[in-house]
């Protein structure tokens, strides 16, 4: 009898529907998985790293969505192994007094690659297309032009050497409440609910509306948009990081491991006995 029970329970497992991840009903990536496909993925994104170090080359990734679509989270992930030096990452503050008179774009062209780097735009010119335009923080006209001059503006960079990949992260309006309760009830996330980002839940179809004029008027041959779908994060991580190793013609540098030359030797240092100011050992 007992052996009958035990076979019926794990007939009953293996018919039980397997937890959903948000995205056409896939199956969640376990966590060993997960972190295995990463780490593959970020020892790629250390070569495309010496690759742009060797041959000068300059990108741009452009990150854009709704707020909690994710994008922190895989600009994080992106950049947890590589040098800071190399990539580096632009998230803009609210405009100063004096920015607002500038042209849109001048404070973004101020922070694009030289030779050798790969900048990460955490938001960028698109606010002009999504929140200034939304809260009514550009006029009618000034939105209208920006979407008639960024097709232009972006071919001119790629036309200039810059590789520029544009990634919309594409969250659902269920998972984003989730994800702003979420926020609203974890200490360690409530700082990103910001009073703009409780806003943007009231007003998902006035965002979702500026979304759509944004992608027909700036989705070109030159510059196209990516979507993320990115309802489901782990996901979303992985397919993002390994469309832009797709995206980017890179080789591998040979690399020729260093020798650590010997310590030098003492000469009769020894070791102070006063003892400084240590913090305190809790762990």
């Amino acid at each position: 009898m007992a052996h009958k029970s035990k076979k019926k329970k794990q007939k009953l497992l293996l018919n039980s529907d397997p937890e959903p991840s948000g995205i056409h009903g896939q199956q969640k990536i376990g966590k060993k998985e997960y972190e295995a496909e990463l780490f593959k993925l970020q020892v790629e994104l250390v070569k495309l790293q010496d690759w742009v170090k060797a041959t000068n080359a300059r990108i741009v990734f452009l990150f854009e969505g709704r707020d909690a679509a994710g994008k922190g989270g895989i600009i994080k992930r992106i950049m947890e192994r590589v040098s800071p030096r190399i990539f580096r990452v632009v998230a803009l503050p609210t405009p100063t007094e004096r920015q607002k008179t500038q042209l849109h774009a001048q404070r973004y062209i101020e922070q694009l690659p030289a030779g050798g780097e790969i900048v990460i735009f955490d938001r960028s010119w698109y606010n002009r297309s999504g929140v200034e335009f939304v809260m009514g923080f550009c006029t009618q006209e000034e939105h209208r032009e920006f979407l008639r001059d960024c097709p232009a503006f972006e071919t001119f960079l790629v036309s200039q050497g810059i590789i520029l990949l544009k990634y919309w992260l594409e969250v659902s309006i269920k998972e984003q409440h989730k994800r702003f309760l979420e926020r609203i009830k974890d200490p360690s996330k409530c700082w990103k609910l910001s009073p703009m980002d409780l806003e943007s839940h009231r007003r998902w179809y006035d965002y979702s509306r500026a979304r759509d004029a944004m992608l027909a008027a700036t989705d070109t041959k030159a510059a196209p948009w990516y979507i993320v779908p990115s309802d489901d994060k782990k996901r979303s991580r992985l397919n993002c990081i390994a469309h832009i190793l797709r995206s980017i013609p890179y080789e591998e540098v040979p690399y020729k491991p260093p020798k650590l030359p010997p310590r030098q030797k003492a000469k009769g240092y020894v070791e102070p006995t006063r003892m400084h100011r240590t913090i305190p050992q809790l762990w």
